[in-house]
């Protein structure tokens, strides 16, 4: 399976019937996710109406540790394989990556304020964070930072899976460390910790930004891909 979708035409069929549906589940999933964290969903009995950032802070979070994660194992199988579309993702969901990111740290700045009484503190959980977000654009800069592109990606490729460390410390710091910050409330194997009025918008909202990704990595994806075949054609006609 994974040999026949690194052939990019293969891959591009695959992906016309994957992104209409995508288009569908992130529509849905987004407006249910919205309307009921804002207009359904209830107070919390601590923090009253502030916790309604946690609609977009939680799952923006998620796509974070995510979306590396994905580009750390697509660049693994681009160095062992030479797998030409998971050299081509990584480089795609790169700034989708840093976006969510950035999104994470602002909303968490914003919810933090009222609860914590400062916008910033340098917790083990938000400096790390804020490490992700630096790896996302320092692999940004690297892989355009030669004149060779597959350089370029290989040299990314190495970052992504150095830095991928972070992720596990993101993870696991509030449980490591005595940090400001709350555990988590969804990866118990108890009930989770949380009310299901709450539960639903926070997993909409989840598959939502998920779905909504898709879209938009695929969009990228096939840019990078028609990219590379001009540039491979431009090449062949130079020479």
């Amino acid at each position: 399976m994974m040999k026949r979708f690194a052939n990019p035409r293969r891959f591009l069929e695959l992906v016309k019937w994957v992104q209409p549906i995508a288009v569908v589940i992130a529509v849905t999933a987004l407006a249910l996710g919205l309307y009921t964290g804002l207009v359904t969903s209830p107070d919390d009995y601590q923090q009253g109406s502030s916790v309604r950032i946690m609609y977009i802070h939680v799952p923006a979070a998620w796509m974070a540790l995510f979306i590396y994660t994905s580009m750390a194992a697509a660049a693994f199988v681009g160095l062992v394989w030479k797998h030409i579309v998971a050299e081509l993702y990584a480089k795609a969901a790169a700034p989708l990556g840093a976006a969510f990111t950035f999104i994470c740290l602002v909303t968490g700045s914003l919810w933090g304020k009222p609860m914590w009484g400062a916008w910033w503190v340098w917790d083990a959980r938000l400096t790390s964070a804020l490490i992700l977000f630096f790896l996302y654009l320092g692999y940004m800069a690297l892989v355009d930072a030669f004149d060779d592109e597959q350089k370029g990606i290989n040299a990314g490729a190495f970052l992504l899976l150095v830095g991928v460390v972070n992720i596990p410390i993101i993870k696991f710091s509030v449980d490591w460390w005595n940090t400001l910050h709350q555990p988590a409330s969804l990866t118990r194997f108890a009930k989770p910790a949380i009310d299901a009025a709450m539960l639903l918008p926070l997993l909409s909202m989840a598959v939502g930004f998920t779905a909504l990704f898709t879209v938009l990595v695929l969009v990228r994806l096939k840019t990078e891909i028609a990219r590379r075949k001009l540039k491979i054609r431009q090449q062949g006609g130079g020479a």
